[in-house]
């Protein structure tokens, strides 16, 4: 059976087009793919350009990779994170770092890890994501009302700023700073995590993966709004049901030898103590 850095003959490239350190970091690894006897591949079409690749290279931060992993849901290229952003859980190889991570992909010093989408359907859409949905109030700054139930039993009425439904991935992001519990990506679950709630026992609240959660939008008066990985959000009315899921579909990542999620963990947030 061939190793996978035996079958990377043409290597897609992404990026940030509103980094400059991108641009720069594209056009040299486009030299460095071409020395070693590969094929640069760069399309505006992210979907098919994983299709007709066997690795993507993706330049930028947390919300290029999220992008880019909505848009190859379910395809089985890699996937390998160029950080040229602030934080990078996703993108974890460093642009300093760019040659010796080409030279350890080409040698098969590598491992892929499998990452779980989601999916959230409402009355009239369906939307993807890999980190989270958030359900929040709009402009007016006014608590509102959402009733949640789990695999069909009633979890609590939260009367708050918003919601936070995010998988394991997701769990270092929005819902990390609303006090939510940090997940390892490998653990098969969701968080439910409340945004500022008036009902102060109000806490995150851990569930399975393969669970069906449903939440209702019980605000008249304000505006109540569903957004998926960030992106611009979608209005919701009083008496909406948004059935949020684990999707069919997953991204795969490629992470060089050695990397952690614990050690990512220690770097990233600047963690400190000693070791018994």
């Amino acid at each position: 059976m061939k190793k996978l850095a035996d079958t990377i003959a043409r290597v897609g490239l992404v990026a940030n087009p509103e980094k400059d350190t991108s641009q720069e970091l594209v056009r040299q690894a486009i030299a460095l793919i071409e020395k070693s006897g590969r094929t640069a591949v760069v399309d505006n079409d992210t979907a098919k350009l994983a299709a007709s690749t066997d690795l993507l290279m993706v330049f930028g931060g947390d919300g290029t990779m999220l992008r880019v992993a909505r848009e190859i849901a379910g395809s089985n290229t890699p996937i390998v994170g160029i950080n040229t952003g602030s934080l990078g859980f996703l993108t974890d190889v460093q642009a300093h770092q760019l040659p010796l991570a080409l030279e350890e992909i080409w040698a098969g010093k590598t491992q892929l890890e499998t990452r779980a989408l989601i999916e959230a359907i409402g009355p009239s859409f369906t939307k993807l994501a890999l980190n989270d949905f958030v359900v929040t109030r709009g402009a007016l700054p006014r608590l509102i009302e959402l009733d949640v139930t789990v695999n069909g039993e009633s979890l609590t009425r939260y009367r708050c700023d918003g919601l936070i439904v995010c998988s394991p991935t997701g769990s270092t992001a929005y819902s990390l700073a609303a006090g939510g519990a940090v997940i390892s990506p490998d653990a098969e679950v969701f968080a439910i995590t409340p945004i500022c709630p008036h009902t102060l026992s109000n806490r995150s609240v851990i569930v399975s993966l393969n669970s069906t959660i449903m939440v209702k939008a019980m605000s008249r008066r304000v505006e109540t709004i569903l957004s998926a990985d960030g992106q611009p959000p979608t209005t919701l009315s009083a008496g909406d049901e948004i059935t949020m899921r684990r999707s069919r579909h997953n991204i795969r990542l490629l992470h060089l030898a050695g990397s952690s999620f614990f050690d990512t963990l220690r770097r990233k947030l600047s963690w400190r103590g000693a070791s018994v």
